[in-house]
């Protein structure tokens, strides 16, 4: 008959069954630790990446809205460019119009004292022709173009039809009288020329 002592290992569980008994539930606690810490990690990256793609999103904006500023400045720009060059260039236009009226008085004048033999007004007709140079002069000067256009074809952007003549001697819808001179100032017309056109 055997005896178990207290030292006999036969009844002792070894430390190897221990750790096997407690190492089974234990593995299992880490496979779920690393799943939970992985759904976590995906999670968050998943996060990034929405972030990341709604800062691209807004940084996309932000450049197209750079660009139509950038766009808009530069189109601003060049309109007020064109305004200054335009009122550098037009500025004197109602002064040239009213000047227009002294212009035609001139003429007339220079027109009547011409048909006179007096000397009195053969001296006056010299005054004004000088007078008249000069306004011409000044009106070169400042870009004011006289449109006198006997003989040549109707335009209607130059010139103001008053009339139509049979005329047999002018190609039909051509300018055979000049009522009144019109002129333009940097190419832009400031008064059309009246005239009578051939049928």
């Amino acid at each position: 008959m055997s005896t178990q002592t207290p030292g006999n290992e036969d009844d002792m569980p070894s430390d190897d069954n221990a750790d096997l008994e407690q190492g089974q539930p234990q593995g299992n606690e880490n496979a779920l630790d690393n799943e939970a810490e992985s759904q976590d990690v995906d999670t968050e990256l998943e996060q990034i990446l929405e972030k990341l793609t709604e800062a691209e999103d807004n940084a996309g904006r932000a450049k197209d809205d750079l660009l139509r500023v950038q766009a808009e400045m530069q189109n601003l720009r060049r309109r007020t460019e064109q305004d200054i060059e335009k009122a550098h260039k037009y500025g004197q236009e109602k002064l040239s119009v009213e000047l227009l009226a002294v212009m035609d008085n001139l003429e007339r004048s220079l027109e009547e004292a011409s048909k006179s033999e007096d000397e009195a007004v053969k001296a006056i007709h010299e005054g004004v022709d000088i007078t008249l140079k000069s306004f011409a002069s000044c009106f070169t000067k400042f870009s004011i173009v006289a449109v006198d256009p006997l003989g040549e074809p109707f335009d209607p952007q130059l010139h103001q039809a008053m009339t139509m003549q049979e005329n047999t001697d002018a190609e039909p819808n051509t300018v055979i009288s000049v009522m009144q001179k019109g002129y333009t100032l940097h190419g832009r017309v400031i008064r059309p020329a009246m005239v009578i056109v051939s049928k």
